[in-house]
């Protein structure tokens, strides 16, 4: 038995390679630099771990909907949105992103905020219209991973505009799942559910799904709070912390009227790309958002003999 087929008896795991590189085992295998790395950094692992801990939540949360036990099924969901901010932020701290990492947290982000908001949505009231309520949960999930394919393909622009980083193409898929359970955090607070109100929960999911797949520009909030003014220091740990008491003692409240000063932010939002836009002179202006799904092959000479 040669050295290769004896450590596939004893190693029967596959090497972990967080950018792939290696093309297969074989090659890794021959490659003297991948054998001479003894193990993978804990820096590399840990903003993968907070991301499946983050996939577990979200699965959490469509087994308490299921279950009937909405509160926890919601409480999951946030806890699931708050771990995908902290694994990228916990990535670029420790100096740990790599490709596995970024496929990972696409993946994780279309179950969280892709088809565990429109489970609950589905079992909380949805089946109520049998057949039409199902195709808005299934449009609501496509339009997220489609979101998400468009995102990870705008990652490669690198023409892009700086002023453009203020901002998203459409609704990101966390804010797009906070917003279309938008009608749980009203049944939390106290306002009765009814069979009746299906169809108006049906077309407010069809319209989340709209804004997350549209082209429309939204805040981003990344470059917020890179830079604090000295006096706003203060200020703002008072902010920070009237924010947090007021989520932990009315937490359905603080969702419902954040949901809604979200919605309310996405015409300020469009308003304030289009003058960012004018200002930069910017002729492209239609064309923000455009998905290039290939390249047109033309017919050459060469083909056509």
């Amino acid at each position: 038995m040669d050295e290769k087929e004896e450590n596939g008896l004893t190693n029967p795991f596959q090497s972990f390679d967080p950018e792939g590189k290696a093309a297969d085992e074989h090659e890794e295998a021959d490659n003297p630099k991948q054998r001479g790395i003894k193990g993978v950094p804990f820096r590399v692992i840990a903003p993968n771990l907070v991301t499946l801990m983050a996939l577990c939540a979200g699965l959490t949360g469509v087994r308490m909907a299921i279950e009937g036990r909405f509160e926890l099924a919601l409480y999951a969901i946030l806890a699931a949105a708050l771990l995908d901010g902290l694994d990228g932020r916990i990535a670029r701290l420790l100096k740990g992103s790599s490709r596995f990492g970024a496929e990972l947290d696409s993946l994780t982000d279309f179950v969280n905020f892709g088809v565990a908001p429109a489970l609950m949505l589905h079992v909380w009231i949805l089946k109520e219209i049998p057949s039409f309520g199902w195709i808005a949960s299934l449009l609501f999930a496509m339009s997220m991973v489609l979101r998400l394919a468009r995102f990870n393909v705008a990652l490669d622009d690198k023409n892009k505009p700086a002023w453009q980083k203020d901002f998203f193409v459409g609704v990101p898929a966390p804010a797009g799942a906070m917003l279309v359970l938008l009608p749980l955090y009203l049944e939390q607070v106290g306002l009765p559910k009814y069979s009746e109100m299906a169809p108006l929960v049906l077309a407010y999911t069809l319209f989340v799904a709209m804004l997350v797949v549209s082209s429309i520009p939204t805040y981003s909030g990344k470059t917020i709070g890179v830079r604090i003014p000295r006096d706003r220091v203060l200020p703002l740990f008072v902010g920070v912390i009237a924010c947090v008491a007021l989520f932990f003692s009315y937490p359905w409240v603080t969702l419902t009227l954040i949901s809604l000063g979200y919605l309310i932010s996405i015409p300020l939002a469009r308003r304030a790309w289009h003058r960012a836009n004018r200002a930069m002179g910017d002729s492209a202006e239609a064309e923000f958002g455009d998905v290039n799904f290939g390249e047109d092959f033309e017919e050459t000479d060469s083909n056509k003999k």
